[in-house]
C-alpha cells in the first residue's frame, strides 16, 4: 500500500502538519537510546521519504539536522497516526497533534504495533517494492508467516523484532548509504561455510532519500543468554569463567580466519602503525579536549602509541567485527554466536567496512572483561586477568597468532580502544566514566612504556563505578 505522504502541507491521508510533526519528532528523537546526536542541539527535522505499511502507520525516513554538522543525519521511524491508540500503545505515545481546528490525533512508536511488525514481515517473506521501500529474501529461503511479533526490550543502538522464536529482524536506526556491514558480513561468512555467525535470509532497503539496508531477518537462537550477563553473573559470583573465555577466544580467531577467507587483506603501506598511531594521536588529543580527566594521561598515551609505531609484528590489515565485545556474542547450545557487525553506528558506513587490524577486536574483547570485573561497585582484577589471559590463549590456538607476541600494539589497541570509552561515558553514561580512566591508569603505568600513572582515579570500589549492561 503506498500513499501521497509527501505533500508542502503535511504527512500522512489526514495530512499532519509538517511542522507539527517535525516539534513531536524533535523531542521524542533525542529520548531515544539509537540516536546518534545526544550531544548536539537539533535545527531542523523534515521527512525525506514515506511510505504507508497500513492505513494508519508509516515507514519514514526522517531527516534530522543539528548545529555543528554540516550534514544532516537520517533515521528510520515506524511512526502510527491515530485518532485513538489501544491502552496497549500508551507506553509507545509520542504526542498528539491537530490537523484542524478541533480535530486531535495520536502519534505513536509503531514498532510497537504487532500489526506493523507483522506487515514488515510479509513483505519480507513477498519480496518486491512498496513505495520507497524494497524488500528481498534469499533463494530457497523460506521466511513463514503467521508468527507472533514482540520487540526486545534491551538496551542497544537499533531495534530487534523477535518472531515466534524462531527469526528476528534487526532495523538499522541510524541510516547511512549503502549496503550496512552487518548485512555485507554475515553474507559473506555464511557463503564460505562459518557457522557460528547466524545467516540472513532476509533484508529491505530504502530507494530514497539514498539507496541503504534499512533492516535483515536472521534465525533467532532460542535459549540463548549474552556473554555480557554471563560474564557479569561469574564475576559477581567469582566463579570461573576461564574455559568460557579461552573458547570465546578460539571462536573469535576462527572468526577473524574466515574473514580474511570471505574478504581480500591488505599488508598496508609500510608505515601502517605510524599512521595508526598518528589517528590514534589525533583521537586522543580531541578526547582530551572534551573530557578533563584524560588530560593527566596524554603523555604517556602518546608513549604508548609510539611504542606501537615502531614494533614488528603487527598482522594484516582485514575486515573485523568493528566493534566486538561480550554483548555482542551469545551463548546457544553449548557453542560461542557472534552477532552485530555493523561496528558503531555512529561512525560513516565507509570507515565502518574499512580493513583493521585483528588486534582491535582482540582488545575490545579484553576491554568488555575489564568492564565486567569492575561490577556492581566491587572490583574483581584476578578474575579480570584471568579471563583477558584465557581468552588470549584461545585466540592463539585459532587466530594465525598471538597477542600476546605483540604487546605493544595490543597495548595501543586497548588504550584507545578506553579513551574511546571515556568519552562515551561522559556523554552517556557519566557515573561509571572511572571504570575506563582505571584502564587509562593501568595501561600508562605498563613497564613497557616506562611511564608513571598520575595521581588520580578514585578506588574502583567506589559506588559511584556501577556497571550496567554493556552495549
Amino acid at each position: 500500500m503506498t500513499s501521497p505522504l509527501l505533500s508542502e502541507t503535511g504527512v500522512g491521508p489526514a495530512q499532519v502538519p509538517a511542522s507539527s510533526l517535525a516539534a513531536l519528532l524533535a523531542r521524542w528523537l533525542p529520548r531515544q537510546r539509537w540516536f546518534t546526536g545526544h550531544s548536539r542541539d537539533i535545527t531542523g527535522v523534515s521527512v525525506a521519504a514515506a511510505t504507508a505499511l497500513t492505513a494508519d502507520c508509516y515507514h519514514l525516513m526522517v531527516r534530522v539536522d543539528q548545529r555543528g554538522s554540516a550534514d544532516g543525519d537520517h533515521y528510520q521511524v515506524l511512526l502510527g497516526i491515530a485518532a485513538q491508540v489501544p491502552p496497549r500503545m500508551s507506553p509507545s505515545l509520542i504526542g498528539e497533534v491537530e490537523p484542524r481546528p478541533g480535530e486531535r490525533l495520536m502519534v505513536y512508536d509503531a514498532v510497537h504495533d504487532h500489526r506493523a511488525a507483522i506487515v514488515l514481515l510479509e513483505r519480507l517473506r513477498r519480496g518486491g517494492t512498496t513505495g520507497h521501500l524494497r524488500f528481498e529474501s534469499l533463494p530457497r529461503t523460506s521466511v513463514p508467516c503467521g508468527l507472533t511479533p514482540r520487540v526486545l526490550d534491551v538496551e542497544q543502538s537499533n531495534t530487534s523484532i523477535v518472531y515466534g522464536d524462531e527469526l528476528i529482524l534487526k532495523l538499522f536506526r541510524h541510516v547511512q548509504p549503502g549496503i550496512n556491514p552487518d548485512l555485507e558480513v554475515t553474507g559473506a561468512l555464511a557463503r564460505h561455510g562459518f557457522t557460528q555467525v547466524p545467516a540472513p535470509v532476509g533484508w529491505f532497503q530504502t530507494e530514497a532519500p539514498f539507496w541503504s539496508t534499512l533492516g535483515m531477518v536472521q534465525p533467532f537462537l532460542t535459549e540463548s543468554t549474552d556473554g555480557w550477563e554471563l560474564a557479569l553473573e561469574s564475576s559477581r559470583r567469582h566463579t570461573g569463567f576461564t574455559d568460557e573465555a579461552r573458547e570465546l577466544g578460539r571462536t573469535t580467531g576462527e572468526l577473524h580466519v574466515a574473514l580474511a577467507k570471505a574478504f581480500p587483506t591488505d599488508p598496508g603501506p609500510v608505515d601502517q602503525p605510524a599512521q595508526l598511531a598518528d589517528v590514534m594521536t589525533h583521537k586522543l588529543l580531541r578526547a582530551a579536549a572534551r573530557v578533563a580527566e584524560l588530560r593527566p594521561y596524554v603523555p604517556a598515551l602518546q608513549e604508548i602509541y609510539a611504542a606501537a609505531a615502531t614494533a614488528g609484528g603487527h598482522p594484516p590489515l582485514q575486515r573485523t567485527h568493528g566493534d566486538l565485545h561480550l554483548g555482542q556474542v551469545l551463548r546457544a547450545h553449548g557453542r560461542w554466536h557472534i552477532v552485530d557487525f555493523e561496528g558503531e553506528p555512529a561512525k560513516p558506513v565507509p570507515e565502518r567496512r574499512a580493513d583493521r587490524s585483528p588486534i582491535a577486536d582482540v582488545a575490545g574483547m579484553l576491554r568488555s572483561f575489564d568492564y565486567a570485573a569492575q561490577s556492581g561497585g566491587e572490583f574483581h582484577p584476578q578474575w579480570g586477568e584471568r579471563c583477558r589471559e584465557a581468552f588470549c590463549a584461545g585466540y592463539a590456538e585459532s587466530g594465525g597468532f598471538d597477542p600476546r607476541a605483540v604487546p605493544a600494539a595490543l597495548n595501543a589497541h586497548e588504550a584507545a580502544r578506553a579513551v574511546y570509552e571515556v568519552v562515551y561515558e561522559s556523554v552517556y553514561r557519566p557515573d561509571r566514566i572511572q571504570v575506563p580512566l582505571n584502564a587509562v591508569a593501568r595501561l600508562c603505568a605498563t613497564p613497557t612504556t616506562g611511564a608513571a600513572a598520575p595521581a588520580g582515579p578514585a578506588d574502583p570500589s567506589a559506588p559511584s563505578d556501577r556497571l550496567a549492561q554493556e552495549s
